[in-house]
């Protein structure tokens, strides 16, 4: 199988951010994946709902949208009517975290959980069968361009053996630090989304470097 590829637009260049919309348009990515932060969740602030809003008419693939944000119920049905296809919420913000779930869900949207470095996968077991994608921390959230965390394939491992035992059809996004070195051992681990920032914005071929990580293929 090869891998989703949802390029974070958090580090792309906002003042050409049609630009760079346009670009990810012309690739061969699946996804473009927006960071939300609200600098209470995590200590920065990043975009909102008008860029969300901003990025959909110009996008022909669908918005990931990753909220960073205590008490994102607040906030989902926005971001959905802004053109949200998929919503993660993180666990550590939502202690009705099945709640969250059903309401993603009940708004016609993927419904995605997002859990942080230092958080157990434990904590989905209970509500796996009801998650469309998890989103693996491989940084601590909040600020782009961060060194990977190594834990995290085995953390990947663990998550994979989890949905099989479960029988969830959940799909395993990693968020941070993702690059041509670890793409292809994260794929191993069972990871089936690579979200790439830096690594895709900073590139002089960016195009070239999407298309570089989505021939990735692995035998699962």
């Amino acid at each position: 199988m090869q891998p989703i590829i949802a390029p974070s637009i958090l580090a792309s260049d906002f003042a050409n951010l049609q630009r760079e919309v346009t670009m990810i348009n012309e690739s061969e990515a699946d996804w473009i994946h927006i960071d939300v932060m609200d600098g209470v969740f995590v200590p920065n602030i990043s975009m909102g709902i008008p860029v969300t809003e901003a990025i959909k008419r110009h996008a022909s693939k669908p918005l990931d949208v990753h909220l960073m944000i205590v008490h994102p119920e607040n906030f989902v049905e926005a971001f959905r009517k802004a053109g949200a296809e998929i919503i993660s919420v993180h666990v550590e913000a939502c202690p009705h975290l099945h709640r969250n779930i059903q309401q993603i869900k009940s708004l016609g949207a993927k419904a995605g959980v997002a859990i942080n470095p230092h958080t157990s996968i434990s904590t989905l077991e209970n509500v796996i069968q009801d998650i469309d994608l998890i989103c693996l921390m491989s940084v601590n959230p909040g600020f782009g361009g961060q060194k990977f965390i190594e834990a995290t394939y085995e953390k990947t491992r663990q998550l994979k053996g989890l949905i099989r035992d479960k029988k969830s059809k959940a799909l395993i996004e990693i968020d941070g630090g993702v690059n041509q070195d670890n793409a292809r051992p994260l794929m191993e681990a069972g990871a089936d989304v690579l979200v790439a920032g830096n690594f895709v914005f900073s590139s002089q071929a960016p195009k070239q470097t999407i298309q570089n990580l989505k021939k990735i293929t692995v035998n699962r």
